[in-house]
């Protein structure tokens, strides 16, 4: 693969990213069973793109490595469940910004949790989203619609966090589309007992939607992202990944007119910059694979 082509994939992927939101405005379902479909259709896809690649999806796993799994497919539940939810309250933009806070958030546990020595460099990052997420909060009261959804998608950045640094501790060593499709099935069979009841409702035009989220936003994006690290280093595709707010928030406003205020634009922008700068500063850790640079 050359440059040029792992650059588009990996640009593609950062607008199927950007995209999640906007699915999630469209299906009309429950932030459940959203996150149900998308899992669903996206073990089908990657299965489909790891046979189109020849890589193994149910190559011998230890014990060890089934609970890592477990436990990450129940973070990437939480993580999913909570950004939609951000979004029908809050809105794409909302939803994604609060999400797009998640490089503090590893900041914090690797210091507080962690142990690590957090560099001054690391609390100027923290700072930088912190000044950004009070910039796009509408108001500061908790009756706001916007200030709830937006505490949603700091909850879905908070998880999305710990699902990055349950990966980058615990699944080094194990094929990047392997962990995906087994974490996108422990979401599915977490979510069935509460979604379920919600299906034989559903509309079909949101399965439409559904099966283009978990096929186009999750299988492709991530077949995508993990083609174009054969040929980019993970701190450029990082830096490309950092877009996904700024396609998320155009995509608001030209399809649903969702017009970001000029507040939320300087928030958006700081926190956007400080997600460029941690990629800068150093090779970012592998993100969740499942989630390719986010899988809001």
């Amino acid at each position: 693969m050359t440059r040029h082509r792992a650059l588009t994939y990996i640009h593609i992927a950062a607008v199927l990213f950007g995209l999640t939101g906007v699915f999630g405005e469209l299906i009309q379902a429950s932030a459940a069973v959203i996150t149900l479909g998308r899992a669903v259709f996206a073990v089908i896809s990657l299965g489909l793109f790891a046979r189109m690649r020849r890589r193994p999806l149910l190559g011998a796993l230890t014990p060890a490595q089934l609970f890592v799994l477990v436990i990450a497919g129940a973070l990437l539940a939480a993580h999913w469940v909570t950004f939609f939810i951000s979004v029908k309250v809050g809105g794409i933009a909302i939803a994604t910004l609060g999400f797009a806070s998640f490089p503090a958030f590893i900041t914090l546990f690797e210091g507080l949790i962690f142990r690590e020595r957090v560099r001054l460099a690391e609390w100027l990052l923290l700072g930088l989203v912190t000044a950004g997420l009070v910039l796009v909060t509408p108001s500061f009261d908790l009756a706001d619609q916007g200030t709830i959804g937006l505490a949603w998608g700091l909850l879905s950045g908070l998880t999305f966090a710990l699902l990055a640094l349950s990966n980058r501790r615990s699944a080094s060593g194990m094929d990047p589309m392997q962990v995906a499709c087994w974490q996108n099935l422990v979401v599915a069979l977490v979510m069935l007992p509460f979604a379920v009841g919600q299906l034989p409702a559903l509309p079909a035009m949101d399965w439409f939607w559904l099966a283009l989220l978990g096929v186009f936003c999750t299988g492709l994006s991530h077949f995508l992202f993990v083609s174009s690290l054969t040929r980019l280093n993970a701190r450029s595709a990082g830096l490309v990944i950092a877009l996904e707010p700024v396609y998320a928030i155009a995509f608001a406003w030209i399809l649903f007119s969702q017009q970001p205020t000029v507040r939320m634009m300087a928030g958006a922008a700081l926190i956007v910059a400080a997600i460029v700068w941690s990629g800068l500063r150093k090779t970012p850790a592998p993100l969740p694979e499942s989630e390719p640079g986010k899988q809001s």
